[in-house]
Order: structure tokens, then sequence, then C-alpha cells
């Protein structure tokens, strides 16, 4: 059974920093692209970052640049989310997806954890 299982969220004060994880598990992600996403109360879900299993190619959504760091630990099989100077407004579930790399339909999602930011 394939898993995403992410870890980390919790409550913080603005410009607070957070480190969130996602372990996969149950096949080999080789080939696979690690997506962070979050959804804000009563907005739509947006992206973050993502990063390939196989390479090194992080990319991110432009309000996270410069504060947020995707990387991976692929012998924990492990995703990381770092991100710093928190603000309020990012208060939100953050999730982390995976899907094929080239195709864009997501096959496997975390559960979730949620980050909120105090101002």
């Amino acid at each position: 059974q394939v898993q995403l299982v992410e870890s980390g969220g919790g409550l913080v004060q603005a410009g607070d920093s957070l480190k969130l994880s996602c372990e996969a598990s149950g096949r080999t992600f080789s080939g696979y692209v690690m997506d962070w996403f979050r959804q804000a109360p009563g907005k739509e879900r947006e992206f973050v970052a993502g990063i390939t299993w196989s390479g090194n190619r992080p990319y991110y959504a432009d309000s996270a640049k410069g504060r947020f760091t995707i990387s991976r630990d692929n012998v924990k099989s492990t995703v990381y989310l770092q991100m710093i100077s928190l603000k309020p407004e990012e208060t939100a579930i953050y999730y982390c997806a995976s899907r094929r790399l080239g195709v864009s339909k997501y096959e496997y999602w975390g559960q979730g954890p949620q980050v909120a930011v105090s101002s």
C-alpha cells in the first residue's frame, strides 16, 4: 500500500520557521515528482514547491521563492519543506502529493498537516 505520511505541522508565530516532512512508502518513486500544496480556509488549493525524486530540480511558486526550501532524502524516502519567515496568510493545510514525471495527474496524496501562523 502506497502511503505519503506528513509530519511537522503546528502553531507558530509570524516570522517563525517550520519544517514539514513527507515520508513515502509502498513503492519505488524513481521517475516520480513530489509536490507540496496548501489550502487555506475558504480558498482553493495552491501549489507551493516540488522536486523530482531522481534528479535535483526543485521548483517553487512565486510566493515561496526565497523563503521555502524543498529537499529530499532518498535513503529515508522523505521530502522536506523548510519554511521561514512565515506569514499569517500562510495558515493552511499543507499536502504532499506525488505524480509521475511528465504526467499532470497526481497518484498519491498525503493527509495534510495543519500549519497555523498567528500574528
